[in-house]
């Protein structure tokens, strides 16, 4: 697992991305469809993913038939039939039990297949936090290396995830470790408008897929 912390140096993360990134995520990305995976109660006009849908050309998001109260077999069934119509591999795009529906996926679907790297952000440690309910049909979360490149994105002070939780599902999934500092959930409340630092991320992971589908 390799660890990155980013929120050392935030300023000239944004300078030097800011001209570049967009640019750059387009060009490489030609290859791979690129797929939202939204968490519980979906994303927002204001969250980071729905802006990039905006901003990326193409970008297609996971439908839910309930977003409030989510189970994991029906949000499985959904993330598996978007990515089943892809006449290209695929990159997800997760957030919160997005990607934690993304973990169990990808150790139940011949479709994974066609998975060719996931951004990971702020997964929910539904072991420690479910309270009851639907949630706990995501109990208890895979422990398993994903089949594909991963990079997980975590806060410092996530009230969904403990930092330390979060090195431990990168360890047990063989994602890249990425702290963004105290960001909260890493969602709309935390005021991240288009997350330039998230899509210098995305650059990273379609590069790193691209030199994996070369192999």
């Amino acid at each position: 697992m390799r660890l990155h912390r980013w929120s050392i140096v935030p300023n000239l993360v944004r300078v030097c991305i800011n001209l570049s990134t967009l640019t750059l995520v387009i060009s490489k990305s030609a290859k791979f469809q690129l797929i939202n995976v939204p968490g519980r109660n979906d994303s927002g006009p204001k969250h980071w993913q729905s802006i990039w849908e905006t901003d990326f050309a193409g970008v297609c998001r996971v439908s839910q038939l309930n977003w409030s109260s989510p189970t994991r077999d029906a949000w499985i069934h959904a993330l598996d039939q978007t990515v089943q119509i892809q006449s290209r591999p695929v990159i997800l795009i997760a957030h919160s039990l997005g990607c934690n529906t993304i973990v169990h996926w990808a150790n139940t679907s011949e479709n994974a297949a066609k998975c060719a790297g996931a951004l990971l952000v702020a997964p929910g440690d539904v072991d420690m936090h479910a309270s009851g309910g639907e949630i706990m049909t995501f109990v208890p979360t895979p422990l398993r290396r994903l089949p594909f490149v991963s990079t997980l994105v975590a806060s410092t002070n996530d009230p969904f995830v403990a930092f330390e939780r979060a090195q431990l599902f990168a360890i047990a999934w063989g994602s890249t470790l990425v702290n963004v500092g105290a960001v909260g959930h890493v969602n709309a409340e935390s005021n991240l408008g288009d997350w330039p630092q998230g899509k210098a991320l995305l650059a990273q992971l379609i590069e790193s897929a691209q030199q994996h589908e070369e192999l």
